[in-house]
């Protein structure tokens, strides 16, 4: 979806593209926040799943999804109470005017998204991931339609510019969240969990345990979220070429940590059903074929990066557009530069995304909370500072400050998996 936004909107130019970059910025780390905390669903149902406590499970989707709905309508207000920060940014003045009316629409899709990503993370956690995968394509599908008419004012539509792909986001968020309930509560294999599930009582316990798991992981997709949000607002510092180069990157490099994202839901699902089990043999085993599997693909993608990195950017823009060539010209460049950093920053993003899972399904969150925070803000934050703004090296510097911040992510995360795991082995032996 974030794909399809990018390449319409880039066909404007570069001015709207860092628009749509500035005003997702703040999209992004509320989502971050709801993302981390409805992860706390997952774990919870694949332990209950693993004994057969259907009770226990639904107890979790009802309390869940009330939580999780409740954090996107609050951080739907904090969003709209953040505006006049865009003034404050030393952001381009043009960026900022075409950015308020996107943030204004894109952010009330907070609140389907939050339906839906709890939706998503009970049937995750029931290793019943298809239906969430049938509606994203069904919102994907949506989106672009919505765009196509919305952005460029085909047919009866009035043509909206930006405007037009953050209501094609809303919408199809929407209709995401209306399809995965009507895809998953008629299901039989669903049918204990939501059979009088309006009547089944909120229990302090869930919440609680909810609380426990959800808030770290918030706060571990926040810290990391948060720090490409931040190399967003200090390319913005930069100049709007610098800031739309830094879109296209950061959008290709998302578009390949969701495939680290799947298998970060499948570490959490099948190591979860472990936990619950308590087979920390057999856990094991999972989680370094998940580790293995997640190195393998990330390889490919790094070679991919290497080898298109000219020519994937010119896809966001249209290279035939003499009146901004020159602007078009630079973010390519600029752009392409970026990639062969991002190409290496491919092995530690996915290693990190799917231990941090593994790790959530063992339901250990409070120490990768905090070699995260470190990772990224400790270390990588002042290295991207640093080099990019206080030693010249701009976008490039800092990328390379998010590089150093991945790779110390991945390898204490890797070593706390490790000593968890022996721990646990150990204690049964």
């Amino acid at each position: 979806m974030g794909l399809v936004d990018n390449v319409m909107v880039g066909k404007l130019g570069t001015a709207p593209l860092a628009a749509v970059s500035l005003g997702n910025s703040f999209i992004f780390m509320a989502m971050s926040v709801i993302l981390g905390f409805s992860t706390g669903i997952t774990p919870l149902v694949a332990a209950a799943d693993s004994t057969g406590n259907y009770r226990e499970g639904k107890s979790v989707l009802k309390n869940g999804l009330l939580l999780v709905t409740c954090l996107g309508i609050v951080l739907t207000v904090v969003i709209f109470g953040m505006r006049p920060l865009l003034y404050q940014m030393k952001q381009s003045d043009e960026v900022v005017e075409l950015a308020l009316p996107y943030l204004n629409v894109v952010a009330i899709s907070l609140i389907p998204l939050a339906v839906f990503q709890a939706l998503k993370q009970f049937a995750d956690g029931l290793s019943q991931t298809k239906y969430s995968m049938w509606a994203t394509v069904i919102g994907n599908v949506l989106n672009v339609i919505l765009n196509y008419v919305l952005i460029y004012g085909i047919w009866i539509f009035p043509e909206m510019g930006i405007v037009g792909a953050a209501w094609g986001t809303f919408i199809s968020r929407v209709f995401m969240a209306i399809s995965m309930y009507w895809l998953i509560a008629f299901k039989p294999q669903f049918a204990p969990y939501f059979s009088q599930l309006w009547e089944e009582r909120f229990k302090k316990n869930t919440i609680k345990n909810l609380n426990r798991l959800g808030f770290p992981s918030a706060m571990q997709m926040f810290f990391e979220f948060g720090i490409f949000t931040a190399a967003i607002w200090l390319s913005g510092t930069l100049g709007k070429n610098p800031q739309a180069a830094n879109q296209i990157a950061l959008n290709l490099s998302s578009m390949t940590f969701m495939f680290a994202m799947g298998l970060a839901v499948v570490a959490t699902i099948r190591v979860g059903n472990q936990y619950g089990l308590k087979d920390f043999g057999e856990l094991r085993r999972i989680a370094r074929s998940l580790f293995l599997l997640i190195l393998i693909m990330d390889v490919l993608f790094a070679i991919f990066f290497l080898i298109f990195n000219e020519f994937l950017p010119s896809i966001y823009l249209d290279v035939n557009d003499l009146e901004n060539q020159l602007d078009n010209t630079e973010v390519i460049e600029i752009s392409s530069k970026l990639l062969l950093i991002a190409a290496f920053f491919q092995l530690f993003d996915g290693i990190q995304a799917v231990v941090l899972g593994a790790l959530k399904g063992m339901q250990d969150v409070k120490i990768p909370t905090a070699i995260t925070f470190v990772a990224y803000w400790v270390i990588a934050f002042p290295i991207s500072y640093g080099l990019g703004l206080e030693f010249g090296y701009g976008s490039q510097g800092l990328w390379i400050g998010l590089l150093v911040g991945l790779g110390v992510s991945a390898g204490l995360l890797l070593w706390r998996f490790r000593m968890v795991t022996s721990r646990e082995l150990t204690a049964r032996n």
